[in-house]
């Protein structure tokens, strides 16, 4: 049985606040057990590193209230019932629809995502009041059937390399699962579409100097045994799991930041709900400077020209936006051959 209510304390700048979590005994993941109290108190525990890598965004929830194996939805407006300190932004979707989004400003917040079932938070890559501008560049590398998190890391340290040499610091956090997902903090002064360019001009490079384990195909039919850069994540209402969160996997993983010099000896299989907060007491937050230095994304756009006067052009975008300027048509490979 799910139980009685249970209060927790949970510290923030404001202060301690009591959240109220019911259903605490609720089994969110059944392989070992960890219920939505435990998920909760795991929020306590990683609350300060989890709001400075995630707070201040408008963020999207993904809910579970039967468990990770159960049926899940995604919250983005503030349901019926949210507390007074957690708030909530307008934000302008890809379909020019404007609706308020959820914002976390204290693990508080984060606490009460939890009480309501929830269990992979998803933050933007710009800031709450400035949704219009990312000051985050994330590029997701995601590893395709035959390959997996080892070949995602040379991939990952080369991408690093590319970064470095248009003027950006890279930071990077295991996806939750077998992949990889590499950000830069930016100054927050070019829109969505500039900053998606400046990704597809990184993951050209990449795949350049890796074109037999790297791929920028949009189409799974022609990407091989390859690690995939996601440039899709770059667009407008498109998220990746936010640092620290966990994901809905049976093994209860979390997406976990870590240092450069470790992503050769770790495998992601050991950052878990159970496992975070004593690394983060032990071993501290890999990103706590992430945003003490942002850089520009001017060198990557001058990639981007350059690529476009040399014949490449705009790239496939996700199949729910409306057509984009200078879009190649949206038909697999494999059937326009036969049309």
């Amino acid at each position: 049985m799910a139980g009685d209510a249970v209060i927790l304390t949970v510290p923030g700048p404001q202060g301690d606040r009591e959240v109220r979590i019911s259903s605490p005994g609720r089994v969110i993941f059944p392989q070992d057990g960890i219920t939505k109290l435990d998920v909760a108190k795991y929020l306590v525990e990683v609350g300060e590193a989890f709001v400075r890598a995630n707070g201040d965004r408008p963020v999207s929830l993904q809910r579970f209230p039967d468990g990770i194996d159960g049926e899940q939805f995604f919250s983005k407006n503030p349901p019926r019932g949210t507390p007074d300190y957690v708030r909530s932004v307008p934000v302008v979707y890809p379909s020019a629809r404007s609706h308020p989004q959820l914002v976390i400003d204290e693990p508080a917040a984060a606490v009460w995502a939890a009480q309501m079932n929830t269990v992979v938070f998803h933050p933007w890559p710009s800031r709450a009041e400035d949704s219009d501008n990312p000051d985050q560049l994330r590029i997701d590398l995601d590893p395709q059937p035959g390959t997996g998190f080892a070949e995602a890391v040379p991939a990952a340290i080369e991408l690093r390399a590319v970064l470095q040499e248009a003027g950006l610091t890279a930071f990077i956090k295991t996806s939750g699962n077998r992949g990889l997902h590499v950000f830069a903090p930016i100054v927050p002064e070019r829109e969505f579409l500039d900053v998606r360019h400046a990704v597809i001009a990184a993951a050209r490079e990449l795949e350049r100097r890796m074109p037999d384990r790297v791929t920028t195909a949009w189409w799974k039919e022609e990407r091989g045994e390859r690690i995939f850069v996601d440039f899709n994540q770059a667009n407008r209402d498109r998220t990746m799991a936010g640092a620290y969160s966990p994901r809905a996997l049976p093994h209860a993983p979390v997406s976990a930041p870590i240092t450069w010099d470790e992503l050769e000896r770790i495998s992601p299989e050991q950052f878990t709900i159970l496992t975070m907060p004593e690394r983060l007491r032990t071993t501290g937050d890999p990103w706590e400077s992430f945003a003490a230095d942002p850089g520009r994304i001017d060198e990557l756009l001058g990639w981007w020209e350059r690529d476009l006067s040399n014949g490449l052009g705009e790239l496939p975008f996700p199949p729910d936006y409306p057509k984009m300027p200078g879009e190649p048509p949206r038909v697999q490979p494999s059937r326009a051959k036969k049309a």
